[in-house]
């Protein structure tokens, strides 16, 4: 017999409460901040201080009309499994809905005028004290995952490729929430399968019978497209049986492509095919690398001063290195970097990817490899036009030959520029990854671009400069 059902109750009510608190910590800092600190010797109180009462009562108005737009997002759940950069820019956006929606009230209730001031400071602690409330939650979700709690049960059902990487993730990434129970297949997987280390629970058609005596919550659908009868087989037998189904796709289109259907004068088209920037965001993505770019230049210039003179003085050979790679619509340039392998790296071997614990690199390289210094000069490849500051890695002549043969919309990452940073890169793909994986994340960002998601990378390649290991 199997453990007790979970429930998912603790996590959302810790949130709900977290988020109350945190409004509500921030309606009390806002009016000491406008009325009482030392705020006031800048900008001086001339209408008098109203009382605190009045304000303790608009937060008990407002507070519901808070949560609720969390709500509508889906704010308040378990294994959300998002990074604090996701969280933050989120609790951004509605926060700044919910300020609006109590302007517009306050504008229309003429009995109390509220200070603009404090709206101000409102919705800037607002932002502080529900960020920091939630990445607590966050940490103690975690640490009841890593102990084993409120943890969801599931079964795999499948022993394919895709079957596999589930069962890795799960088992690799304890804080995510999830318990596998076993796997349900036609026959158990071989001993050299990563399954193997799973519990084999039988067929598929077994998995009905199941779901009540082993608590079973969610089903992991991992068959292939010749499978399909399976599923609708499992689909009719599991009807008026609480359990949930989740499918993983086996094909790599299904897994980035975004299809949609647009109508014009009544008749509907299928879009399987979109342009991933218009003209608009074009320019605003250029924008911003043109900015960032030179902001990061002018930060770092010590440090490229500094870097230089290490490496000539260590090591023969020129301080940068130049080499071709491909780009926006395959065109190539020169990308640029400080050089961290020997001069002669390649000469006998002709091009290969670098690799953990590689020979070739250089003692300093190595350190610039690993702290990601050694693609500073990058920024003059991104100031130039040739690359962004986020994109699919741009790949050298010789790897595109390759992978645009044998890896299905390789090309498809070649319809933006190519970055210094991506979201393959961010997802732990670094270095020799399969390049399979990496294109799947780089369709995944050519295909939802926005500046918002560039700007959650560049804080994610932040935290995995100083605390990645993929580096090298």
């Amino acid at each position: 017999m199997s453990k007790p059902r979970r429930n998912d109750i603790l996590i959302p009510f810790a949130t709900v409460l977290s988020d109350i608190v945190a409004l509500e910590s921030a309606f009390l800092l806002s009016y000491w901040l406008r009325f009482y600190s030392p705020l006031t010797h800048y900008f001086e109180v001339t209408l008098g201080i109203p009382s605190l009462e009045s304000y303790i009562v608009a937060s008990a108005v407002f507070i519901p009309v808070f949560l609720l737009v969390f709500r509508t997002r889906a704010m308040y759940g378990t294994r959300r499994n998002i990074h604090l950069s996701d969280e933050f820019f989120v609790v951004v956006r509605l926060i700044t809905i919910g300020m609006l929606i109590m302007m517009s009230a306050t504008f229309f209730y003429r009995e109390f005028s509220f200070s603009r001031g404090v709206f101000i400071l409102l919705w800037l602690t607002s932002i502080v004290t529900v960020s920091t409330g939630r990445y607590l939650i966050m940490e103690l979700e975690k640490s009841l995952y890593r102990r084993g709690k409120e943890l969801k049960s599931v079964v795999i059902v499948g022993k394919n490729k895709t079957a596999e990487q589930i069962a890795r993730l799960f088992m690799e990434q304890p804080v995510l929430g999830y318990e596998v129970l076993g796997y349900y297949a036609d026959g158990p997987a071989p001993d050299t399968s990563l399954l193997a280390r799973c519990r084999y629970l039988g067929t598929i058609q077994k998995l009905p019978d199941d779901i009540v005596p082993y608590r079973i919550q969610s089903a992991l659908i991992a068959l292939t497209h010749n499978e399909q009868e399976q599923l609708i087989t499992l689909l009719q037998n599991t009807e008026g049986k609480n359990i949930e189904f989740m499918m993983v796709p086996d094909i790599l289109e299904l897994m980035t492509s975004r299809v949609r259907i647009q109508e014009i004068e009544g008749l509907p088209f299928i879009r399987l095919k979109d342009i991933p920037l218009t003209s608009w965001n074009r320019v605003l993505k250029r924008a911003f690398d043109v900015l960032f770019s030179i902001f990061i230049l002018v930060l770092t210039l010590p440090i490229m001063a500094l870097m230089a003179a290490i490496i000539k003085l260590t090591s023969p050979g020129p301080v940068f290195y130049i080499q071709e790679r491909i780009g926006l619509d395959e065109r190539s340039f020169s990308l640029i970097k400080f050089r961290s392998m020997r001069i002669d790296a390649e000469q006998q071997s002709g091009p290969l990817r670098a690799k953990k614990n590689d020979n070739r690199t250089t003692t300093i390289g190595k350190i610039l490899r690993r702290t990601s210094l050694d693609e500073l000069p990058q920024f003059w490849n991104v100031l130039r036009g040739d690359m962004s500051v986020v994109g699919p890695r741009p790949e050298r002549p010789f790897f595109v030959e390759q992978f645009r043969e044998r890896i299905p919309r390789y090309l498809e990452r070649h319809r933006v520029k190519t970055g210094m940073t991506g979201w393959a890169q961010v997802n732990g793909l670094r270095g020799d990854a399969p390049i399979e994986e990496r294109t799947k994340y780089d369709i995944y960002y050519v295909e939802n671009w926005s500046l918002v998601f560039d700007l959650k990378i560049i804080f994610k390649t932040l935290h995995a400069v100083v605390f990645g290991k993929d580096a090298y």
